[in-house]
């Protein structure tokens, strides 16, 4: 896996001009292309200084690192491939504490081509618990009633998508997905078999069967997607706003300058309706951005419960561009580095961001699992709601 998908897509603002050099007193221009390493240096670090949005909380000193490696970039001749990689190694280094998971570095100069830099994934991929993505819906449709749907589409914004859909035991609702490109899927005017199973999924959805008595939601191995897909998937599930957390951004180019917290609601759907029976939502370490809001979300139900493993922590939303005073932004003939908008907070008042959303039911990965086909995370939801 080279990058995490995000809400995962590269959406964020772009600074052009006079930025501020440190927190707040001094300004100096950074040129639209760097032509040596100390121009690229001030171009990153000072686009950092202004579009990120956890410099409150995140615990990187900022201020040291300028007056580390400034000079370190400073003898640098980015014109030679030797010394871009080295460059680059110089960045790994100074942003392998960022806590923003969905940060990265993607690198565009052909002297160093297909290059990225992702904190969040060294960072997991030295913890105990780190397993390869699994795509349980291969395993899931031997749980399921026969009349289950599965449907894939290639043709979206974010990536392949895969939905699984049907009961188990015709008494529990299960659905699951790969990513979140569902409203897209849905109103496209090219026919798709994702739209035959969401509706089939809706249409039961809004007239629970009387032998319904639960719904399982997989977001496993979901690295996000479309935030339109908050409303437009969980929106069904409700018939009024459902306040799940707090949003806040920059309010200028300050370091610190952030604006107040902002309620985050989830909104129903036209045909939304409260659902008011059990639900059990899977999720595992690579539930990222979209999944992860998706879960929270849920989790503000009062008859939900959370089972499968600690999720991915990039909770911060990544918004267009337009959107926010913070964000992704270019170093212009060097590299993408997408970044999120904007802080969420959940509605218990913690920050997720880096460390994941933790589940009332912890059932860890079985390493087995690829070869007995046995979903235990799955066996245990069934298991709570008989």
């Amino acid at each position: 896996m080279n990058k995490i998908r995000c809400c995962f897509a590269y959406l964020m603002l772009i600074f052009l001009s006079c930025i501020l050099y440190s927190c707040e007193d001094k300004i100096f221009e950074v040129p639209n292309t760097p032509s040596n390493g100390s121009e690229l240096f001030d171009a990153f670090w000072v686009k950092m200084n202004t579009n990120y949005v956890y410099w409150d909380i995140d615990s990187t000193d900022w201020d040291k690192i300028y007056d580390t490696y400034k000079p370190k970039f400073e003898n640098l001749d980015i014109t030679q491939s030797s010394d871009l990689t080295q460059a680059a190694q110089y960045f790994q280094e100074i942003t392998k504490g960022l806590i923003d998971s969905h940060f990265s570095i993607s690198f565009i100069n052909p002297l160093i081509p297909r290059y990225t830099i992702f904190p969040a994934l060294a960072r997991k991929q030295s913890n105990p618990g780190f397993h390869q993505h699994i795509n349980y819906y291969e395993m899931d449709t031997t749980y399921l009633d026969d009349d289950y749907q599965v449907a894939t589409s290639y043709s979206t914004s974010y990536g392949p998508v895969t939905l699984l859909s049907g009961t188990i035991e015709n008494r529990f609702l299960f659905f699951s997905c790969t990513g979140f490109a569902l409203y897209e899927l849905y109103n496209s005017n090219t026919p798709n078999p994702v739209q035959k199973t969401l509706n089939a999924f809706f249409s039961k959805l809004s007239n629970l069967p009387d032998n319904i008595k639960g719904i399982i939601i997989d977001v496993r191995g979901n690295q996000g997607g479309d935030l339109g897909d908050l409303n437009f998937f969980v929106g069904h599930f409700v018939d009024r706003p459902l306040h799940f957390g707090y949003t806040q951004t920059k309010s200028s180019n300050g370091r610190l300058n952030f604006t107040p917290w902002i309620n985050a609601y989830v909104n129903p759907e036209p045909d939304g309706k409260k659902i008011d029976i059990p639900i059990i939502i899977l999720a595992d370490i690579y539930s990222a951005s979209m999944a992860e809001a998706v879960v929270m979300a849920f989790k503000v139900f009062p008859k939900c419960t959370f089972i499968g493993e600690t999720t991915w922590g990039a909770t911060g939303p990544l918004i267009e561009t337009d959107v926010y005073n913070a964000g992704q932004f270019t170093v212009e003939g060097f590299f993408n580095v997408t970044t999120a908008s904007c802080k969420f907070k959940y509605l218990d008042g913690r920050i997720y961001e880096g460390i994941g959303f933790p589940p009332d039911i912890t059932v860890p990965f079985n390493e087995n699992i690829t070869i007995n086909k046995k979903d235990t995370q799955l066996e245990k939801a069934i298991s709570v709601l008989k």
